[in-house]
């Protein structure tokens, strides 16, 4: 774990109940303003097609929202600055309201095949698409620009990898149909065969 994300989560209560199951806290100080992201983050993040986004409501309750796309459309600007185009949705507005109350959120990325997930945390912003078409333009596939109401900017704090365990494999149709390619293509030969046998 990156150490500004270990001294944001390991609040006194947390260190307390460190205590209360283990015996013992672990309390971090970090030098640290931030934690960059690095190659390995910006690779991951990259080759994303979706994410959960984590934002506090005035009255102090967590919203988590899913955001997907296509591969990549969680941009990085640099290694503290992440972006992605907002779509039309239910017209709730939950996200955006809330964090034009409290800028706080987090990310959290996940690779179920290769049982991987990031958690990154920072403060949002969100601009108005009607006011920014550059923005539109730069961050939305030409063909999906006319449904991007918002442009979303992450200012990231820091980062936090997980390890594996209890995340359950989960593959798209995509990743099936390209592992069962060659299967396919072996029956239908082995079925061309039996056809000249016969």
């Amino acid at each position: 774990m990156a150490d500004k994300f270990l001294e944001l989560a390991f609040t006194g209560s947390v260190l307390k109940a460190q205590d209360q199951y283990y015996g013992s806290s672990q309390p971090v100080q970090s030098e640290a303003e931030r934690d960059a992201l690095t190659d390995d983050e910006i690779q991951f993040i990259q080759s994303r097609d979706s994410f959960y986004l984590g934002t506090v409501s005035e009255s102090g309750w967590p919203y988590i929202q899913h955001r997907g796309g296509k591969t990549g459309f969680l941009h990085v600007i640099d290694p503290v600055t992440l972006a992605f185009a907002d779509f039309k949705g239910n017209r709730q507005m939950l996200s955006t309201g809330n964090i034009a109350a409290n800028d706080r959120v987090c990310l959290f990325l996940m690779d179920y095949p290769q049982r991987t997930r990031l958690k990154i945390p920072g403060h949002a912003r969100v601009d108005d698409a009607r006011q920014h078409p550059e923005l539109v333009s730069r961050f939305a596939t030409p063909d999906a620009q006319r449904l991007v109401e918002r442009i979303f900017f992450i200012d990231v704090v820091s980062f936090d990898w997980n390890c594996p365990k209890h995340i359950t494999p989960r593959f798209t149709v995509e990743q099936i149909e390209e592992a069962v390619l060659p299967l396919k293509q072996r029956i239908a030969e082995l079925e061309r065969q039996l056809a000249q046998q016969n």
